[in-house]
């Protein structure tokens, strides 16, 4: 029924019917943004040989759901792509403000020793900061990252395709993220 009032909208062109339901599907993801998501799975995802191990919490709003196989292959797609892309928090939120303001400092820093930069006004060196911050965020945050099966999609946007799809709240609440060997030092090197 749904593609029949997309299409009826449309005036019969498939391209703009298209169009309709994925604006349907994100307004539909957005009213279910603040339903309350409790129940979900715990997956793991072991990479490279027994190299690179993931346990990621996912959680939805009912255990249907969360046993659902469109659900498990979602989890089982984020706990790859952390394995694969290393994300270190969640969402930019979950970002110490201490990180950022020594990203920042750091940032600023290295503009600031850029020649091409010494004749530029402080708002614009901030407007290039701000830029910098932001590509900090998505390179370390999992829901900004562009997943890795298919670069075109965050994970946020892959989120709430799914929410659209099987209509519940979805939370991508932890993850852990483990490298065989990480932080051992030896005799000779410091941790």
């Amino acid at each position: 029924m749904d593609c029949k009032k997309a299409l009826v909208e449309s005036s019969g062109d498939f391209e703009k019917a298209i169009e309709y339901l994925r604006k349907k599907g994100l307004s539909a993801a957005a009213k279910k943004s603040d339903r309350a998501a409790k129940e979900g799975a715990v997956s793991s995802y072991i990479h490279a040989g027994g190299k690179i191990g993931v346990l990621v919490e996912i959680n939805c709003e009912t255990d249907f759901v969360a046993r659902n196989e469109t659900f498990q292959a979602f989890v089982r797609d984020v706990a790859m792509h952390i394995a694969a892309a290393n994300p270190l928090y969640v969402r930019p939120e979950d970002v110490p403000a201490a990180v950022v303001e020594k990203e920042k400092e750091i940032l600023l820093a290295q503009a600031k020793a850029d020649p091409k930069n010494a004749s530029k006004p402080v708002a614009v060196m901030e407007k290039i900061i701000e830029g910098k911050i932001k590509k900090f965020f998505d390179e370390s945050c999992l829901v900004n990252q562009a997943f890795v099966k298919d670069s075109d999609k965050t994970i946020s946007q892959l989120t709430t395709e799914m929410v659209a799809k099987i209509g519940e709240n979805i939370n991508i609440r932890r993850f852990a993220r483990f490298t065989l060997g990480e932080g051992i030092s030896t005799p000779s090197q410091p941790a």
